[in-house]
């Protein structure tokens, strides 16, 4: 029965990531990483199972690659179904560009954190730039992160649930120490944090905005 249970429960990750929603484009087949590359470094800490991206292992990070858009988004809507195991801690990239080692220099970090007590930027948050404190999800648990960019403005929902919001202010020349942190356009990347997280990441689907 448990084994039955397990098969339609990844026909149904598969189904989600082949049908996304009216207006949504997939990222990710659900079955492996075309369209995907690894940075040059720890590139065993990601891998698929189950119909998601595990990220579990030495730093590395996951950029999209693809033919959808280009590879180039500006204005959009980012919808993540990600799951993490206790105190773990992981991100979602936007505006970034493929980098072979290293945290990206480019873009903007989406936190996922939701018990990893090292880092006090809670899941949700626009890391370094708008950071939050309250825990929004839940370890062990499916959660959907969903992005939206348009102009000058990020907002962040959890579950429906607006966590973050921010406009980049005029002149905005980005954190201390972080000057590519600065809305423009860019591909998307996932993360590796370190061999103590274990990070999934499932159904990620973009639809993009004039």
């Amino acid at each position: 029965m448990l084994s039955q249970v397990i098969f339609l429960l990844g026909a149904v990750a598969l189904l989600a990531a082949d049908k996304p929603e009216k207006g949504f484009t997939s990222l990710f087949n659900g079955k492996d990483l075309e369209g995907w590359t690894k940075a040059k470094e720890n590139e065993a800490t990601f891998s698929v199972k189950d119909g998601a991206i595990v990220a579990n292992g030495p730093r590395c990070h996951l950029y999209y690659t693809g033919p959808v858009n280009q590879g180039k988004f500006k204005n959009f809507e980012l919808k993540v179904d990600v799951m993490t195991l206790p105190n773990s801690n992981g991100g979602i990239y936007f505006h970034t560009a493929y980098q072979e080692k290293g945290w990206p220099d480019k873009g903007f970090e989406v936190q996922v954190n939701n018990s990893y007590e090292r880092d006090p930027r809670k899941t949700g948050s626009l890391y370094m730039v708008r950071d939050q404190g309250e825990r929004v999800a839940e370890d062990n648990k499916w959660f959907t992160e969903h992005i939206i960019v348009k102009g000058k403005e990020v907002k962040v929902y959890v579950d429906g649930k607006l966590v973050t919001e921010w406009t980049q202010p005029d002149g905005w020349t980005g954190p201390k120490g972080m000057p590519g942190r600065v809305l423009s356009e860019g591909t998307f990347a996932l993360q590796g944090h370190d061999p103590g997280s274990t990070v999934y990441y499932k159904n990620i689907r973009v639809k993009v905005l004039k």
